[in-house]
């Protein structure tokens, strides 16, 4: 055996020695990856659930001024008819609207500020459907909405 075969056998045994110290290595890392991906994609699901439920309780906000700029008192002043909207009206329509939709809305304020516009906040809370670690008790959404009366 000459110099040069005894380098070359020694450059295959190194060779593989490394070979066998690098295994395993990779499956640490799709490991890691795959924890990552996962976890990302819980909290898009979780992100996503949040922003539906506050596009509903927005459209139960609205569906509930509306409802309630609905609910006015047509008087005759002066000869004209005019459309009023008392608070306590507007209370009354807007929880009719809420009850009817559900959804585990609560009306929190009804009023209207001008005799003519119907303004409704409704809350809810939100609880998401997975990682409940993080939000254990939920997060309370609040949405605004004012509709005005089409007479005037």
């Amino acid at each position: 055996m000459t110099e040069h075969d005894e380098m070359t056998g020694n450059a295959a045994k190194s060779t593989r020695s490394r070979k066998r110290d690098d295994e395993g290595s990779i499956l640490i890392l799709t490991l890691g990856y795959a924890v990552l991906a996962i976890v990302l994609i819980l909290v898009c699901v979780d992100a996503t659930s949040l922003y539906i439920a506050q596009k509903r309780l927005d459209a139960v906000a609205d569906a509930a001024a509306i409802a309630a700029a609905d609910g006015f008192t047509l008087t005759v002043r002066d000869g004209a008819a005019i459309a009023e909207l008392s608070s306590e009206a507007v209370l009354a329509e807007a929880q009719v609207q809420v009850d009817a939709v559900g959804q585990g809305a609560n009306v929190v304020e009804a009023s209207s500020p001008d005799g003519i516009s119907a303004r409704v906040t409704v809350a809810q809370t939100w609880r998401p459907p997975v990682m409940t670690l993080f939000v254990p008790d939920g997060l309370g959404l609040e949405s605004t909405a004012t509709s005005r009366t089409a007479l005037r």
